[in-house]
């Protein structure tokens, strides 16, 4: 399987916040996280970093 776990960045730590993220899409107000079992989640940040070899998305708040 190739999900990641996704993290948000803020005050230089790292706070998960979905994992088994199986969909991750740019919007106009932000990221749509979807993970495999069908869970959502917008949030307002952008893509600092994706490493699939480690299954890790790292965004920070805008």
């Amino acid at each position: 399987m190739c999900e990641a776990n996704a993290y948000l960045v803020k005050d230089g730590e790292e706070k998960i916040i979905m994992e088994n993220v199986d969909i991750l899409r740019p919007e106009e107000d932000g990221i749509y996280l979807q993970d495999i079992f069908g869970g959502q989640r917008m949030i307002k940040a952008r893509i600092k970093e994706m490493n699939l070899v480690e299954h890790r998305i790292l965004l920070e708040e805008e």
